[in-house]
């Protein structure tokens, strides 16, 4: 709202006025409002949530070795995240542009999905609702980000396309008028371009309706994958929080060259125009979970609930899928991927062993992260376990940190990807 206030201001001439047009000036100012909202609104909110005495029920201690220090500790803490996050992009973002409204979006639905499953959990059954919901509520988001994102005028690329110079040497340009393209961007491959209709060229003249079919498919996929990812990663004092931020962070990045046409241009990768408000909203997204950390790092004051997980999966996958950038997901997400691979590979080989008799299990225990807090004897005697490392229980905020760790130099390899091919 205020880009526009200033924008009309700069018709007069009003000094200064005309600086709300670079987006560096309006992201680093989302920044810092949204951290300020977030240490703000936490501190009322936990007061508030303890007055009332909603928390979370104290944790398994077979799983959770200080789950006794979190008895008590409010949750729904999400709501913090996306308060701190909408404020910041209302006031300093273009709610014209098309990929704004979708961001909002996405973080109001999952926002609220994430909400209802964890007032459930408080109130009816520890629970929550039911994982069919869940899904079918991340799948509709899914469907309808895919689907606006076909029928749109407003959301469209200028690909780029590589010509030779007469020296020999290489120069890319983009298409000079915007389309509306299913292309996405192929890492560590030169020509790396891959347009999803190509897979339909024997439909001849509907090949391109299915190709954006399969984009809105893939697009319905990717959110599910990562918001589930996600939510499986928030089982520790600051772990999905932290992890998130280094995630969004990088992807303000890709965002940002991909909305400037030079840096596209040098990158050779798809100008996207309108994405640079993309940066403005994940900046604030960033501002809002650094802030949220303040009381989130162990020993957590709140923790952040199904209603921060959700909303910061379905934040990752959407922005990913509008810059065309999906295919970079695992290597960004690395740490969700392996979340969820573990859930499935422990789930999987357990029922296996069931069948014969043998209590099987490939890590000592799953999601990922709580195989590191497994204490020594703490499994049954007659378990078998694939992976029985390591040996001892690390502290949590030791696996929370190298899980970081672990995301900051996945992130900088899907960064470096852009010149690796």
């Amino acid at each position: 709202m205020l880009y526009y206030l200033f924008r009309y201001l700069n018709q007069f001439g009003i000094p200064g006025s005309h600086i709300w047009s670079y987006i560096s000036f309006r992201a680093i100012l989302t920044l810092v409002l949204s951290l300020i909202i977030s240490a703000w609104f936490g501190e009322f909110f936990i007061k508030w949530m303890k007055q009332r005495r909603l928390s979370e029920e104290q944790r398994d201690p077979s799983i959770d070795p200080y789950g006794v220090e979190k008895i008590g500790v409010p949750t729904m803490g999400g709501i913090i995240i996306i308060v701190a996050t909408i404020i910041p992009a209302l006031l300093f973002g273009r709610l014209r542009n098309i990929y704004m409204l979708i961001m909002l979006g996405t973080t109001l639905w999952l926002g609220l999905l994430g909400f209802a499953d964890d007032w459930t959990k408080m109130t009816k059954s520890k629970d929550g609702i039911r994982p069919i919901y869940k899904l079918a509520g991340q799948a509709i988001l899914g469907l309808v980000v895919g689907l606006v994102l076909w029928q749109s005028p407003d959301a469209v690329v200028h690909e780029n396309v590589t010509v030779d110079r007469q020296n020999g040497m290489e120069v890319v340009v983009h298409t000079s008028e915007p389309v509306k393209s299913t292309v996405t961007t192929i890492p560590f491959v030169k020509n790396n371009n891959l347009r999803y209709s190509d897979a339909f060229l024997w439909l001849g003249k509907y090949r391109t309706a299915a190709g954006w079919i399969l984009f809105v498919i893939v697009t319905t996929f990717v959110v599910m994958a990562v918001s589930n990812g996600a939510n499986l990663n928030d089982g520790m004092d600051g772990l999905c929080a932290g992890n998130s931020a280094i995630m969004c962070a990088t992807l303000a990045i890709l965002a940002y060259v991909s909305s400037h046409f030079n840096f596209a241009a040098y990158l050779n990768i798809m100008f996207v125009p309108g994405s640079e408000e993309l940066v403005v909203f994940l900046m604030a997204f960033v501002g809002a979970l650094i802030g949220f950390l303040w009381y989130n790092a162990y020993p957590a004051q709140v923790f952040m609930g199904d209603t921060g997980s959700l909303a910061i999966g379905g934040i990752i996958a959407v922005t990913a899928i509008i810059i065309h950038k999906e295919l970079l997901l695992p290597l960004i997400c690395f740490v969700f991927l392996m979340e969820s691979i573990s859930v499935l590979a422990q789930t999987n080989y357990a029922k296996y062993g069931n069948k014969r008799g043998l209590k099987l299990r490939v890590f000592k225990r799953a999601p990922l992260h709580d195989t590191f807090r497994v204490k020594p004897g703490q499994l049954p005697a007659d378990f078998k376990v694939l992976f029985n490392w390591p040996k001892g229980c690390w502290l949590e905020s030791k696996i929370t940190t190298r899980f970081w760790i672990v995301t900051i130099m996945m992130c900088a390899l899907a960064i470096v990807t852009l010149k690796i091919r």
